[in-house]
Formats: C-alpha cells, sequence, structure tokens
C-alpha cells in the first residue's frame, strides 16, 4: 500500500471520527492541531483506524506515536507483511 493512500484512507477516518470535512492530515499532523482530538477521542480514532486497515496497533505503538506521520509508517510496515 502506498504513502498516498494511506494518507487518503486516514484522512477519511480522521474526518469521520471528528465530524469535520475539512481536517486534511499530514505526516506533522498532532492532537494539538485538532481542536477535539482528546485522550477520549484518541481511543475512538485508534479503533477507527484500525478498522479501516483491518490491523491491530499494539499498546507500546498507540503509546509511542507523536504524530500522524508515525502512525501512517506503522500502517505501512503492516500493509508489507
Amino acid at each position: 500500500m502506498d504513502t498516498k493512500t494511506i494518507y487518503a484512507r486516514l484522512n477519511k477516518v480522521f474526518q469521520d471520527v471528528f465530524d469535520d470535512d475539512s481536517i486534511k492530515v499530514n505526516p506533522k499532523t498532532t492532537a494539538d492541531d485538532i481542536d477535539d482530538w482528546d485522550s477520549l477521542e484518541h481511543i475512538t480514532l485508534i479503533n477507527a483506524v484500525e478498522r479501516e486497515f483491518k490491523m491491530k496497533f499494539k499498546m507500546g505503538e498507540v503509546s509511542s506515536m507523536k504524530n500522524v506521520g508515525e502512525m501512517a509508517d506503522i500502517i505501512a510496515s503492516r500493509a508489507k507483511s
């Protein structure tokens, strides 16, 4: 799966979870960049991303992600295996 496809699908997930069609994520996007992205919404977001990509993040991965780029990197590495 290529990076462009991953970000297109992540954009849709973020737009759905935060109910905001104007959201456009990029590798540097963090919780500080999206108004409603708090710890509770983070759980909802992780679940939605897992469903979209049919994968499960490990707890260590979830807690260590600093931005959307790191999330996309994990998704890309799983798609290759």
